[in-house]
């Protein structure tokens, strides 16, 4: 049955500074800064968490829905769809805008300058989740505002059981606005950092707000992940990854896995683990879309990392 993804499809364009930004800024003229920065390396991926979520669920056999907007350009991005075989029935394109970019320049020291453009994304409440029929699952995962909350309110209204996963998103909205999610929503999954800030906004420790889902899941980065479900908190391993490359993506392939196995009925420990190899198999490709595992080597990993198979 299909799962529906509402998020954003971005292009991510990666810049490479071969120097250190603190040798380019000077801290007594901040008040002033105009700088530049050469970068003779550029790339440009596919990305967008609804983009890399799908992508992730094709690779496990699965059957994604993406829910999304973009702009004029996002031909490429289209065509890639295409070819991979994801539906793009609910991808709508908003005339007079860009699709979502990010803008990163990376230094020597690996510190960052991003500029995000959200363009199309900020139309995202032009789609409407009721026009996605046979959705058994769902996910909101980062997206324009008002059409993560909309989103949100029209699949608990219409009682189709979804994640809810805010991402870079979180800061958008109040801890009354939080706690409306979380009501809503079947599951719900953070990093610790947002979690920590969820926390804060809402007033409430993570024990009480777990109270109040099926299951509330929190990444560790290399520390592996918690869920806390059924009154009881499993702590899922990470899995070591044949060579750590570029983080960017990881936390998406980690919820598509969430999503597969919360559809096949898994128990959340098996859950845990499906998320933790397809977070450890991106890690090793650079942009969050290149990783090409067939659905054997899924299978493979997952037995030999825990023992567990993918059916």
């Amino acid at each position: 049955m299909p799962i529906l993804i509402c998020g954003s499809i971005a292009f991510d364009n990666i810049m490479v500074f071969h120097d250190r930004f603190k040798n380019h800024i000077l801290p007594e003229q901040i008040h002033i800064l105009n700088v530049a920065f050469l970068v003779p390396e550029m790339r440009r991926e596919f990305g967008g968490c609804a983009g890399n979520i799908a992508y992730n669920l094709k690779l496990l056999g699965g059957d994604p829905l993406i829910m999304a907007t973009v702009g004029d350009d996002a031909d490429p991005y289209l065509q890639r769809l295409d070819q991979l075989g994801l539906t793009r029935t609910h991808v709508r394109r908003i005339a007079g805008s860009f699709t979502a970019q990010a803008f990163i320049t990376t230094d020597l020291d690996d510190n960052q300058i991003t500029a995000f453009h959200p363009g199309a994304m900020t139309h995202s409440h032009a789609n409407r989740v009721s026009d996605a029929t046979g959705v058994t699952l769902a996910i909101v995962a980062p997206d324009g505002r008002d059409g993560m909350l909309q989103h949100a309110r029209d699949l608990a209204q219409q009682g189709t059981p979804f994640i809810f996963d805010p991402g870079q998103g979180l800061p958008m909205f109040s801890g009354p606005e939080l706690l409306e999610f979380v009501q809503m929503a079947d599951y719900a999954c953070f990093n610790d950092y947002e979690a920590k800030m969820l926390c804060d906004r809402t007033g409430r420790s993570l024990a009480e707000l777990a109270d109040q889902l099926k299951a509330l899941i929190v990444t560790l980065g290399g520390e592996g992940s918690r869920i806390y479900a059924d009154s009881t908190c499993y702590n899922i391993p990470c899995v070591p990854a044949e060579a750590v490359v570029d983080p960017t993506g990881c936390g998406d392939a980690y919820r598509a896995g969430l999503l597969h196995g919360i559809a096949a009925g898994w128990p959340w420990e098996k859950v845990g683990q499906l998320a933790a190899v397809m977070g450890s198999l991106k890690i090793a490709q650079r942009g969050g879309q290149n990783h090409r595992p067939s659905r054997d080597e899924i299978a493979e990993c997952l037995s030999r990392s825990f023992g567990s198979s993918l059916c």
